[in-house]
């Protein structure tokens, strides 16, 4: 089933690489028709989640799989399939698809310019990865932090983060990701007015680049020929601007939307300059289209500035006031870019002689301006602090070089010690090693005597069940017979006797758990009750009969407790099962307790005797007003004999 997922996950990549091409060799003209294709796989892919017998892991990755195809051009979509994805991953305990899951939930909200939302899912990513020692992934959430502020305008903050980014991934040697930051590094100093920081940057990804093979970093070069033509546009020298802009348009054929949005913006603004409308126009709206099928709100804002510019150029006023309004609109935190829009607006509403809309927008205009120019000044004390840290960095490293001559004196020493050391350690950790297994043997003993005491308990249980509910109705009907007026009354109480007998039976071996296993086992027992359900994941395996009849009893056991003591109104039972693992989850949305001040009963007692005879573990959540969830994890031992 893996092969069969990887092939599927080839098959979409290689339709979205196959349609986007096509759309980019026919001028962009059916620059959609890529989505159709992307669509079809898609379906293909809901066809097989819902056809196919899956796992809950390969359900997850398939709810993965379908958000990451929704996400380029149906963002909705792409969020209701990662939040699915995202709920297996947690009752798996799947750490790494969980910080996946995370990660592109922020940056799917960080495009819909739902900042609080992004933020939340990146820190839950970083959260979990810094805690489980993934480095790689922890590096990913700090660099979708930098994008998350870029997004918004705020390039100190996106700065920061891609500067904790960049020596990290520079150490480890990931190539890509370095070139990758470098070029986003250029892009906030050339939008801060940065243009010789800027150009630094861009040169150090092309050195970078010239030790790779191409194919392996041609992907990340679009944005850099792209940033090289803003800085020459910025100087004036369009014709290079114009060069470097084809050569990032040449490689956006290959290699999908975003960076050629960027492009066509570059060609409408320097075709703009020449007075050329109509290609400038051309560009802007095939910029506008691109940014449409990504749901970028930067890239929207970006589009809308210079079709506003090309409308502004030819006399078109009223265009170019409700292009300006419409990308305004869209995000009016963004300083740098609603400086300009704002701008376009009022100078349309002068042309048109509107003078209260004029100054209305010019007033506007000034309090961007001043904004802009508070920014500007933190920009330029972080700036100065930046300088004075990397001061205080160089004096740093001479002290290091001073301790390291120090530390090679007295290594000599040291080893000496170490070999005494752990000579020690050594000693002890045999000692230590003894201890643990005399310690387990005890703790098996201590469990298999609890058992044992458990099940003695059960046996007199059963006694007493014989004794005082099938005796008494077998001396009610002896004494019937006496009476041979009585023959109705004796079929009734043999009647009851027969259910007593099934019942008794039931309780000591359920018969649905001998014929049809655990899963029937714990359908039959949540039908019992009006208000528990029962959800079953993965497959459907016979396991040994003491571990299915364990689990069996422990879900009784804590199903009652839960009627009996929680009040809860709604218990679920949850089984997840695989060739080698087992998982069962009771969960009430009752009372709940205190966990360090109530006192534990015989019952729950017993419980964790017959997960611990299995070699499993039980973990219980719970606290006052909040319900309890106890999850009890095995390993299979064999199918059953």
């Amino acid at each position: 089933m893996n092969s069969f997922i990887t092939c599927l996950r080839c098959r979409i990549l290689l339709v979205f690489m196959v349609a986007v091409s096509s759309a980019a060799a026919a001028n962009d003209d059916d620059a959609r028709s890529w989505v159709d294709e992307i669509i079809l796989g898609i379906d293909s892919l809901k066809y097989q989640l819902n056809t196919q017998p899956l796992s809950a892991k390969q359900q997850m990755e398939f709810y993965a799989n379908i958000a990451g195809a929704y996400h380029p051009f149906e963002l909705d979509s792409a969020i209701v399939y990662r939040f699915k994805s995202l709920a297996l991953a947690q009752t798996l305990n799947e750490y790494e698809m969980m910080m996946d899951n995370h990660l592109e939930l922020g940056l799917y909200y960080s495009f819909k310019g739902i900042y609080d939302e992004a933020f939340n899912h990146i820190d839950q990513s970083l959260s979990l990865a810094v805690e489980h020692g993934n480095l790689r992934k922890e590096m990913h959430a700090v660099a979708s932090f930098g994008f998350m502020y870029f997004q918004q305008g705020k390039y100190n903050m996106s700065m920061a983060y891609y500067l904790k980014y960049l020596p990290i991934v520079e150490r480890e040697g990931w190539i890509n990701s370095c070139i990758g930051c470098l070029a986003n590094l250029s892009e906030i100093n050339r939008r801060l007015g940065n243009w010789e920081i800027a150009l630094q940057y861009l040169k150090q990804a092309e050195e970078k680049s010239n030790n790779m093979e191409e194919g392996s970093y041609r992907w990340l070069m679009p944005q850099v020929y792209n940033e090289y033509a803003h800085i020459y546009l910025a100087r004036g020298d369009y014709n290079e601007a114009l060069r470097n802009t084809l050569i990032a348009d040449s490689i956006n054929v290959e290699n999908g939307t975003i960076n050629k949005c960027q492009s066509k913006i570059l060609l409408a603004s320097i075709y703009l300059h020449w007075n050329d409308y109509e290609r400038a126009m051309q560009y802007a709206k095939e910029s506008y289209e691109q940014a449409d099928i990504l749901k970028d709100i930067s890239l929207y804002m970006d589009a809308g500035k210079i079709m506003s510019d090309v409308y502004l150029a030819q006399k078109r006023y009223h265009e170019a006031e409700t292009e300006a309004y419409k990308a305004w609109q869209i995000d009016s935190t963004n300083l740098e870019v609603s400086r300009a829009l704002v701008h376009n607006m009022a100078l349309a509403n002068i042309c048109m002689g509107n003078t209260d809309k004029a100054a209305e927008y010019l007033k506007k205009y000034a309090e961007l301006n001043a904004q802009y120019t508070e920014k500007s000044f933190h920009t330029t004390l972080t700036d100065m602090t930046f300088k004075y840290e990397t001061e205080k960095k160089e004096e740093r490293i001479a002290l290091l070089e001073i301790e390291r001559q120090m530390f090679v004196k007295e290594r000599v020493l040291y080893i000496g010690l170490g070999v005494t050391g752990i000579f020690l350690a050594v000693s002890l950790g045999i000692v230590l090693s003894q201890y643990v297994r005399n310690a387990r043997k005890n703790q098996q003993l201590i469990a298999s005597e609890a058992l044992q005491d458990g099940e003695i308990g059960e046996r007199a249980r059963i006694a007493n069940d014989l004794h005082d509910r099938l005796g008494g109705s077998l001396s009610a009907a002896k004494i019937g017979l006496k009476n041979t007026d009585s023959l109705q009354n004796i079929s009734d109480k043999l009647e009851e006797c027969i259910i007593e007998v099934r019942e008794v039976t039931n309780n000591i071996m359920p018969r649905s758990l001998r014929l049809f296993g655990l899963k029937g086992a714990l359908e039959d027992l949540c039908a019992q009750f009006s208000n528990v359900y029962f959800h079953f994941f993965g497959e459907d395996n016979r396991i040994r009969y003491n571990q299915e009849y364990s689990v069996y009893c422990c879900a009784r056991e804590l199903v009652n407790n839960a009627q009996k003591h929680s009040g809860a109104t709604n218990i679920n039972v949850q089984l997840v099962q695989s060739k080698k693992y087992l998982t069962l989850t009771v969960e009430d949305n009752g009372c709940g307790y205190d966990e360090k001040t109530v006192v534990k009963g015989d019952g729950l007692q017993i419980i964790h005797n017959r997960v611990a005879s299995c070699k499993g573990k039980m973990d219980i959540a719970s606290s006052p007003g909040k319900g309890t969830e106890t999850v009890i994890e095995l390993v299979v031992r064999g199918e059953r004999p």
